[in-house]
């Protein structure tokens, strides 16, 4: 178990990208390397604050304890966050120069201090469409019990 740590979180996108697989090297159905991270109330309140979030249900206890949810949550959007604390700085989501074309995302079960999150990622179908490089990928997060909290679909356009 690796507890996410965002003072020393990797943020250079730089490195180690020679290591990473190229478009023609994206295999579509290969799973990606993941690394399962447990997050803290402390990473949930500085992941909230920094997206400019302020409900106090991501930050406050004794009034997230009064919701449906009965104690604090993370905002639905920290999987941006998890998607990259999962992946090695040698995973091809990572490359510099990836746009995102779209994204679809569902959210299942709120993600709570101490949850152990899972991330399985795969590249679906990668294809060129006017001289750009597509790859289409999916993503699915659980945590600890093996609930699904959260499934994505995107496409990115690659770079050259």
């Amino acid at each position: 178990m690796t507890i996410l740590d965002l003072d020393n979180f990797e943020t250079d996108f730089w490195k180690d990208v020679d290591k990473r697989a190229t478009w023609d090297e994206i295999i579509p159905g290969e799973l990606r390397d993941t690394t399962p991270v447990t997050l803290t109330q402390e990473v949930i309140a500085r992941y909230a604050k920094g997206v400019g979030e302020d409900n106090p249900l991501y930050f406050d206890e004794e009034y997230a304890k009064t919701t449906i949810y009965g104690g604090i949550i993370a905002p639905p959007s920290i999987h941006i966050l998890l998607m990259f604390a999962c992946t090695t700085t040698e995973d091809w989501m990572r490359s510099p120069g990836t746009i995102n074309a779209g994204q679809n995302w569902s959210y299942h079960v709120p993600i709570r201090p101490g949850d152990t999150i899972t991330m399985r990622g795969t590249a679906l179908d990668r294809f060129i469409r006017k001289d750009r490089l597509f790859a289409v990928h999916e993503n699915t997060f659980t945590n600890q019990f093996g609930e699904v909290v959260c499934t994505g679909r995107g496409q990115t356009i690659r770079p050259a």
